[in-house]
C-alpha cells in the first residue's frame, strides 16, 4: 500500500486519514447515544452515568501524556495497529460489565487505546504529509472523527434500543479491527524517532521547554475547552431529548445525532480557512457558530435544539480541526505536542462530564448550557495567544 505521504491523490488520502480517525474514536462517544439506556440498567441517575462513560477521557488523557514521554521510542504504525487491536477487548467485555465500577474501568482502559491510536496517527501526520498539505490533512482526520461521532451515535442508538446493550458493544468491537486492518494496510513502517533527525535527540529538559510556549500552551488549553464545551452539551442532552417536553423515543434519539452532517462538510474547510484568514480567525469563527447555538438549546421547541446542536458541533469540530492542526504545526516535536494537547483536550472532557454533570443535575440544564458558555468564552480569549504563522498564510 502506498503511504499517507505519498498517496495518489489528496482524496485518496484524505478518505484514508478520515477513515483511520473513524476507526480510531467511534466507541468514545456513541456510548453516549445511549446514556439513557444505561442509565436505567444500573439504577443511577444521569451524572453518575455520564462520569462512567466518560470516563474514557481519564485513560484519553494519560495516553496522550505517556505517549509525549515515550514518543521517540514508538513505530507508529505498529503502535496504531496494536492499540486498535487491544481496543477490541475492554469494547467487547463491555457487554457484560457487572457493576458501573468495572463499566468504568473499561472505559478507561478503552480511552488508554483509542488515545495511543490516535496520538501516534497525529504525529505521523505531522512528520510524513507534506507542509503545504499539513492543514487538510488535519482537517481530514477531524473529520473522520466527526463522522465517527454522527455514525457511532445513530448505529450505537438504534442497535441498543432494537437488539439490547451487549450486541451494541459487539457490533463496536468488530469496528475496532476493522480499524487495525486499515491502519496496517494504509500506515508504512517508521523508524523511531531516535533513529531519526535533530529533534528527536533532544534531551528532556529542551523537550519540556519546547512543549511550554505562549503558542502551545494556549492551544493546549483551547483544546481543553472545546471538549469541556462538547462534553457538557452531548452528554446530557441525550436526558434532555427524552424528557418533556420533546419526550423522543431512543430510535428518533438516534436520527437526531445526523446534526453532525454539517460538520463533515465544513471541518474539512478549517484548513483551507486557517491558510486564507489565519489561525485566531478560524478559531474565533468555530467557537462563535458553537456559542451561537448555546439559547437555541434550552427552547424547549425540537427544531431548535436540533438547530442549536447542529451549531455547537459545527462550532467545536471545526475550533478542534483549527487549534489541532496549529499546535501541530508550530511544535518542534510534533509527537510529544500532539500527546499533551489530547491530554490536555480529554481532561476538558472529563472536568466537563464532572463539573457540568453536577450542575446538572442541581440546578438543570439551562445552567450547564451556561457553563458551556464560560468555556466557550475562554477558548476565544487564549485564541488571542495563536499568533500568525507565515506557512500558514502561505499554503
Amino acid at each position: 500500500m502506498t503511504s499517507l505521504h505519498h498517496s495518489p491523490g489528496a482524496g485518496t488520502r484524505s478518505l484514508i486519514i478520515a477513515l483511520t480517525a473513524f476507526f480510531t474514536v467511534v466507541d468514545l462517544f456513541a456510548t453516549q447515544a445511549v446514556l439513557p439506556l444505561l442509565a436505567q440498567a444500573y439504577g443511577v441517575p444521569p451524572a453518575m452515568m455520564g462520569i462512567a462513560v466518560n470516563a474514557s477521557t481519564l485513560g484519553m488523557a494519560s495516553a496522550g501524556l505517556a505517549v509525549a514521554l515515550f514518543s521517540q521510542r514508538l513505530d507508529r504504525r505498529l503502535g496504531v495497529v496494536i492499540s486498535l487491536v487491544l481496543l477490541a477487548v475492554p469494547t467487547a467485555l463491555l457487554a457484560h460489565a457487572p457493576s458501573l465500577e468495572i463499566f468504568a474501568l473499561l472505559r478507561i482502559l478503552q480511552g488508554l487505546c483509542m488515545a495511543t491510536a490516535f496520538s501516534l496517527t497525529l504525529a505521523y501526520l505531522g512528520e510524513h504529509v507534506s507542509a503545504e498539505d499539513q492543514a487538510g490533512a488535519f482537517a481530514a482526520y477531524i473529520t473522520g472523527n466527526v463522522a465517527s461521532n454522527l455514525v457511532g451515535r445513530f448505529v450505537a442508538a438504534n442497535v441498543a434500543g432494537d437488539y439490547g446493550l451487549a450486541i451494541n458493544f459487539y457490533l463496536f468491537a468488530g469496528l475496532n479491527l476493522a480499524g487495525a486492518l486499515l491502519a496496517w494496510a494504509t500506515i508504512h513502517r517508521t523508524p523511531k524517532m531516535s533513529e531519526m533527525a535533530a529533534p528527536a535527540h533532544m534531551a528532556a529538559g529542551n523537550r519540556l521547554r519546547g512543549l511550554t510556549t505562549p503558542r502551545l500552551r494556549a492551544g493546549f488549553g483551547i483544546g481543553f475547552c472545546i471538549l469541556f464545551s462538547f462534553i457538557g452539551v452531548f452528554t446530557y442532552v441525550n436526558f434532555v431529548l427524552i424528557r418533556p417536553p420533546l419526550t423522543l423515543g431512543m430510535t428518533a434519539v438516534g436520527f437526531v445525532y445526523f446534526v453532525f452532517l454539517p460538520s463533515i462538510l465544513l471541518t474539512p474547510q478549517a484548513g483551507r480557512v486557517a491558510a486564507r484568514w489565519g489561525t485566531r480567525t478560524a478559531l474565533w469563527l468555530g467557537l462563535g457558530t458553537a456559542a451561537a447555538g448555546l439559547p437555541l438549546l434550552v427552547s424547549g421547541q425540537v427544531g431548535a435544539v436540533l438547530l442549536g446542536m447542529t451549531l455547537v458541533g459545527a462550532g467545536t469540530f471545526f475550533a478542534q480541526a483549527t487549534a489541532t492542526g496549529y499546535v501541530s504545526r508550530v511544535a518542534s516535536d510534533r509527537a510529544a505536542a500532539s500527546g499533551v494537547y489530547l491530554a490536555a483536550y480529554f481532561s476538558g472532557g472529563l472536568v466537563g462530564t464532572a463539573v457540568l454533570g453536577a450542575v446538572f443535575d442541581r440546578f438543570g440544564w439551562a445552567a450547564c448550557v451556561a457553563g458551556v458558555g464560560l468555556a466557550l468564552a475562554l477558548a476565544a480569549l487564549l485564541g488571542r495567544r495563536l499568533t500568525p504563522l507565515p506557512q500558514v498564510q502561505q499554503a
